[in-house]
C-alpha cells in the first residue's frame, strides 16, 4: 500500500471513530434532555410549556435546573448529530478518494498486462485474475 493510500485509510478510521463519537454524544445530549424534563416535571407544580421548554418556573432553583438541563441536552444533542453527519460526510470523502487511488492502480496493472509485462502486485505476487487463469478448470 502507499503512503497516500495508507494516509487515506488511516484518515477514513479516524473519522469512523469520531463519527461514533459524536453519535455517542448525542446520545448523552438525550439523557440530559430527558433528565431536564423528568425534574421540570417533579419539582415545578404546574409548569407551563413552550414545545418541550418550560417557560413559566417557580422561585425555587430546582426549577431553573430542569430548565438548564434541557436547554443542555438539547443542545449537546444538536452538536453531537452535527458532528456525526459531519465525520461520517468526512469519511466518505476520504473512501471515495481511496477508491479512486485503486482504480487507478488497476488500470495501471491492467496496462502493463495488455503490454506483455507481467502483472505483479505491490507484494510481489501475481495478480488473482493471472493466478485463476492459469490454473485449469476443476469443474470440468
Amino acid at each position: 500500500m502507499s503512503g497516500f493510500s495508507y494516509y487515506l485509510h488511516e484518515k477514513a478510521e479516524e473519522s469512523r471513530h469520531n463519527e461514533a463519537v459524536g453519535f455517542l454524544i448525542a446520545i448523552l445530549g438525550a439523557v440530559f434532555l430527558i433528565g431536564g424534563i423528568i425534574q421540570t416535571l417533579v419539582t415545578v407544580q404546574r409548569p407551563q410549556w413552550f414545545l418541550i421548554f418550560p417557560y413559566q418556573l417557580g422561585s425555587s432553583p430546582y426549577d431553573f435546573l430542569g430548565l438548564a438541563f434541557t436547554v443542555l441536552g438539547v443542545v449537546v444533542f444538536m452538536g453531537g448529530i452535527v458532528l456525526g453527519v459531519y465525520y461520517a460526510s468526512q469519511r466518505s470523502w476520504y473512501f471515495n478518494t481511496l477508491k479512486e487511488k485503486y482504480s487507478q492502480a488497476e488500470e495501471k496493472l491492467r496496462a502493463q498486462g495488455e503490454s506483455g509485462q507481467p502483472q505483479i502486485s505491490a507484494t510481489g505476487t501475481t495478480s488473482l485474475t493471472e493466478f485463476l487463469e492459469s490454473k485449469p478448470d476443476l469443474d470440468k
